[in-house]
């Protein structure tokens, strides 16, 4: 092994370390498996400092700047559109030194995150809302049973267009995306709490009052009886119009159901929203043709979620309550 580039990652940090260490060359060589010349080499080039070897770049401190002038004031764009107008502005550069300069300046193309638009109002009941719950302790979540709907599609088709961004800007207005297309799908309703999760259903129609009261109680009764048993619990729903109806709540009221207050418009502030996405990425893979493998494929991963995999998402509700109280309202990573 006489290449430095055969080293592993291993080796060099080995190597490093006795070097530091004062160790011989010999010595460093039995002890990270290469040969004498491997670690010469290792050590000369690292004394030698290999940053500032290579060809001189091409391009300016001024035009860098430029390239990012044109990323930020559109980060939606393909790295053609981006070579084309930065080539267009003076700088003489390939498509392939373009995407170079991009990554070197921190950018990655990458999928824009989809965030809901909330008001001012909304904020601030958002931020009222967490600050109420900042004191509970993970028992007392662990007596909510958090539900939602999801769509699932059919096809894992194009999921749009990409954006430039850095490392911790996924969340910055500019970044995000405010809506996308979906390829035809189903719609799924599922509860879930630190123990586990519940029955699924699938939603056959739009989902009114009436047709939600029975799902609450051809499925949302039967997830309570398997997670809690004769156990009291709160309930967990979204603002949506069949969830808040007049008659909606007369249902709980007579079922003797405490419904736990929500703020609109915080799919952040639910773990199973994050449960939906750990079912979707196990399902990239899988191909369905029509809908009823589908609900095949959605049936047999949702039977894979472990209570410990509930259980982790549940613990993360002290983390998301604190974040919304320092983005004071506004979205958050989650």
């Amino acid at each position: 092994m006489g290449k430095t580039s055969d080293l592993t990652a291993v080796q060099k940090a080995t190597i490093d370390t006795l070097h530091k260490e004062g160790k011989t060359q010999k010595v460093i060589a039995e002890e990270a498996g290469c040969s004498q010349s491997s670690v010469s080499k290792h050590i000369n080039g690292e004394a030698k400092g290999r940053n500032n070897c290579g060809q001189k770049k091409c391009t300016s401190n001024r035009d860098h700047r430029a390239l990012v002038r044109i990323v930020k004031k559109n980060p939606f764009k393909n790295v053609g559109e981006i070579h084309k107008e930065w080539t267009a502005a003076g700088v003489s550069a390939s498509r392939s030194t373009t995407k170079r300069r991009l990554k070197d300046m921190g950018f990655n193309c990458r999928i824009p995150r989809v965030k809901p638009l909330l008001t001012k109002k909304q904020r601030e009941k958002r931020l009222t809302w967490a600050k109420e719950k900042k004191s509970w302790t993970a028992a007392e979540w662990s007596k909510v049973m958090f539900s939602d709907e999801s769509k699932f599609c059919i096809s894992f088709g194009n999921r749009g267009p990409r954006v430039w961004r850095r490392t911790g800007e996924a969340q910055e207005p500019h970044c995000l995306k405010s809506s996308v297309k979906f390829p035809p799908s189903v719609m799924v309703w599922g509860a879930m709490s630190s123990a586990g999760v519940g029955p699924l259903c699938f939603l056959r129609s739009r989902v009114n009052a009436a047709v939600y009261q029975q799902v609450l109680e051809h499925f949302m009764l039967p997830a309570a009886d398997l997670l809690y048993g004769d156990g009291d619990f709160k309930f967990q729903q979204d603002l949506a119009p069949a969830h808040s109806a007049k008659s909606t709540r007369a249902w709980f009221t007579d079922h003797g159901i405490s419904v736990l207050n929500w703020p609109a418009n915080s799919p952040d502030l639910s773990p199973i929203e994050n449960l939906w996405g750990i079912v979707k990425r196990k399902m990239q893979n899988a191909r369905p043709k029509n809908a009823e493998e589908l609900k095949a494929t959605i049936r047999a991963t949702w039977a894979l979620i472990t209570p410990e995999q509930c259980q982790k998402l549940m613990d993360s509700m002290p983390r998301r309550i604190n974040a919304v109280i320092e983005a004071k309202g506004a979205p958050t990573k989650y």
